[in-house]
């Protein structure tokens, strides 16, 4: 399936159902996947104005603002997820996203 097509069915599928953390987040990925990281930045930040707490949308928002220079948002979005993480006792998710704040300092 090519990727517009692709895109073009989770924006139906979201049209429906707009409060789908899923969709939503596989929706941004495929921005990613087609090197679109400011569209994928605007994916993720709407994904988790949404859910706060839908951890792999903060470490892939992270990862995008990173790629496109922001890396003090990068930062601040690493910082929020390491604490939802927390909350939920995701661990593994946690100490990645600190090893990336770690990694910007």
């Amino acid at each position: 399936m090519a990727n517009s097509s692709r895109k073009e069915q989770l924006e139906a599928m979201l049209a429906d159902e707009p409060n789908d953390s899923l969709l939503r987040y596989m929706l941004a990925m495929e921005h990613v996947s087609a090197g679109d990281d400011a569209r994928a930045v605007e994916c993720f930040r709407d994904l988790l104005a949404r859910s706060t707490d839908y951890v792999p949308g903060y470490m892939q928002l992270g990862q995008a603002l990173c790629r496109t220079g922001k890396t003090d948002e990068a930062r601040d979005v690493w910082r929020r997820g390491i604490i939802q993480a927390q909350q939920q006792g995701n661990d593994h998710a946690a100490g990645e996203m600190q090893g990336m704040v770690e990694g910007l300092e």
